[in-house]
């Protein structure tokens, strides 16, 4: 891997030692997580435990519409066994996304790592688009067959792979999945931004990569997922123009 080792850059001694001067004058801001309510709880944490692999997670129903949608909640649990998490939301009107109910009922899927030079075409993905819609449709990505599962895996994504929600055995305890509720949660208002959120150039926070590689988040941007109400019409006559094709 060609990855530089890391350029330290020395931090001025400090009552503190790892605090840079006059950051934490201007004190902490404390949360607690039950006065909270969904929409702020969402923005404190999604903006405070960055970086996160987006997982673009193919599924299929039990009428055979096929279904794709990106996740960052998700990440890797362990590796022997090989288990993997991500979180699904509920939609809206309060029930199951495609995702989740499609797998109450086909339990394999596939997770296909995104890339920069398609994250667009994930973007799209996750439109909140009626039920049963097939997002393969409007991602402009390409279906490639899977082993052992019907779910289609990302030929454009340079990782991916096959799962099912069956627990491994492996006779062996190699680790511990832990799951805690979080009930408070501590933020330096230094980093604080405007919304409840946390500035991201601010909090630098460290991304590990593979092997013995750590990554930082510099060149960050926005971009919104798509709204169904807004994008129906447009999807509706692509749909139907290439149809004809």
């Amino acid at each position: 891997m060609s990855v530089p080792p890391f350029n330290s850059t020395p931090i001025p001694p400090t009552p503190n030692h790892l605090i840079h001067p006059g950051r934490e004058s201007a004190g902490w801001k404390v949360y607690n997580t039950a006065e909270l309510n969904e929409a702020n709880m969402h923005k404190l944490l999604n903006s405070g435990i960055p970086p996160r692999p987006i997982a673009l997670v193919s599924t299929i129903s039990d009428g055979d519409i096929e279904n794709l949608a990106p996740y960052s909640w998700f990440n890797i649990v362990k590796t022997y066994p090989p288990v993997i998490s991500f979180g699904c939301n509920n939609s809206a009107s309060g029930g199951l996304k495609d995702t989740a109910a499609n797998l109450k009922i086909n339990k394999g899927f596939t997770v296909n790592m995104v890339s920069e030079a398609f994250f667009e075409n994930a973007n799209a993905t996750a439109i909140d688009a009626p039920r049963d819609f097939d997002e393969w449709s409007i991602s402009g990505l390409t279906k490639e067959k899977s082993v052992q599962v019907k779910a289609s895996r990302v030929k454009e994504s340079a990782v991916n792979g096959v799962r099912d929600i069956n627990h491994p055995v492996t006779g062996e305890h190699k680790s511990t999945l832990i799951i805690a509720h979080v009930k408070y949660v501590h933020v330096r208002k230094d980093v604080l931004a405007d919304r409840g959120i946390i500035d991201i150039t601010k909090f630098k926070p460290i991304a590990r990569l593979g092997d013995v590689s750590y990554g930082r988040v510099g060149d960050a941007f926005r971009m919104p997922p798509p709204k169904w109400a807004q994008e129906e019409v447009k999807i509706e006559d692509a749909l139907a123009t290439l149809s004809l094709l």
